[in-house]
């Protein structure tokens, strides 16, 4: 299995008059070229809270769900399963699917009790998944609903990030209102998986289910965009690059020893992109056609056993002309725009913080407008009533900040069916 990469700017030519000109790039990476669909054997953990506030309906729900998982396992796939009240315990050690019955039967006979450590139960989840990490597809489902009462949230970071550096992707579950956004966010972003809100417990099996067929799809893991710049290119100065698609994550930048920018990006899927944002300043070149970066991925390839592979060098041109007309590439601009909506909310959140709820507002709206401009009619829906609530003197419910939140990051879909 190969790598699709394609390279796009906002706008391909560049004024020769000017001394500097600021550039999106967008990076769009998947898996694929493969004629025969190889199935890379997937290695998942689910990390739950059975703490006491899930009593009744809630837990029930999730173990449903859990157990609808088991089932779409193969048995070449492997599962291990963490729960975690005010402690944390492996309820079914990593292993391959050889017997279902006992598997679901473990996880049915689960109760309710107790607080919420966090951290402790993503400790022990990510233990258990690295036992089953070669050769597979490794991610965990962490589902909570409550803050991190008995736990350290900068030490959830602390594993978050050890996950990333093992190449474990992280999905966090938000279940009900009362979970913290930020941390799950966090623990989410650090680990380059999804921020899933689950609202009603009815929603449990559809968004456990979402999450598995987005894992089913992984063909490559733990890829990495190598980014060279050309002389007289630079990055932006402040959060240059950003994963815009399928969730708005900002992107930390490492350097190579050999002077290359290294951005982590994980799984890569086969019916999914990953579409990186890259803001760069060009300075002032001659006229003609102009390198002004290259980029590569480096991955691996489960199904075929093999690791550090990398894709073909690929350039991209810049047409520098002294009579310059703009160009615009609307495909940037929808990538431009996501990023816009998340930063937007983000700066409504901060300023809500500081008590500047008409600044909030004002924010929100713009966010809408930005969202109803890129074509999400959903987002700019929940974002335009968040604030006209705040225009009204209202308080935004958890319920409320938790929708915003998931909107500002992702273009809502629906579950896949069952």
């Amino acid at each position: 299995m190969k790598v699709n990469l394609q390279l796009a700017l906002n706008d391909a030519g560049i004024d020769a008059n000017q001394t500097s000109t600021q550039r999106q790039l967008v990076v769009s990476v998947s898996a694929g070229g493969e004629t025969i669909d190889r199935t890379v054997p997937l290695n998942l953990c689910l990390i739950l809270d059975h703490s006491g506030s899930m009593q009744g309906k809630s837990l029930e729900t999730v173990k449903n769900a859990a157990c609808l998982l088991v089932d779409r396992l193969t048995p070449e796939d492997r599962l291990s399963v963490v729960v975690f009240d005010h402690r944390a315990k492996v309820l079914v050690p990593n292993q391959l699917i050889t017997d279902r019955q006992q598997i679901k039967k473990q996880i049915k006979q689960l109760t309710a009790d107790g607080g919420t450590a966090i951290d402790e139960g993503l400790r022990l989840g990510i233990e258990e998944l690295a036992k089953g990490k070669h050769d597979t597809v490794s991610q965990a489902f962490l589902l909570t609903d409550g803050e991190n009462e008995h736990g350290d949230n900068d030490r959830c970071l602390k594993f978050a990030q050890l996950a990333a550096n093992y190449n474990l992707t992280l999905n966090t579950l938000g279940f009900g209102d009362n979970w913290n956004d930020k941390v799950l966010e966090k623990i989410a972003d650090a680990g380059m998986g999804t921020l899933s809100y689950i609202q009603h417990p009815d929603q449990a099996v559809s968004e456990f289910g979402r999450l598995f067929s987005r894992m089913q799809t992984v063909g490559l893991t733990n890829a990495q965009l190598l980014l060279s710049l050309m002389p007289n290119v630079r990055l932006a100065e402040l959060k240059p690059i950003a994963q815009v698609s399928p969730d708005t994550i900002e992107l930390p930048v490492q350097p190579e020893s050999d002077g290359r920018l290294v951005v982590r990006l994980g799984d890569l899927m086969k019916d999914g992109e990953r579409v990186v944002l890259v803001n760069i300043y060009v300075g002032q070149l001659p006229e003609g056609k102009q390198a002004i970066a290259n980029l590569q991925v480096r991955y691996d390839d489960p199904a075929a056993n093999q690791i550090g592979l990398h894709s073909p060098n690929l350039p991209i041109y810049a047409h520098v002309t002294r009579e310059y007309q703009p160009t615009p590439n609307p495909r940037v601009q929808q990538s431009v725009l996501a990023l816009a909506k998340y930063r937007q909310t983000q700066l409504a959140e901060t300023k809500l913080q500081q008590g500047d709820r008409a600044g909030a507002a004002t924010m929100l709206q713009t966010a809408a407008k930005t969202a109803l401009q890129m074509g999400d009619a959903s987002a700019a829906t929940v974002l335009q009533v968040s604030a006209t609530r705040l225009q009204a003197g209202e308080e935004l419910s958890e319920s409320d900040r938790k929708k915003t939140r998931i909107v500002s990051k992702t273009v809502l879909q629906d579950a896949s069916p069952q």
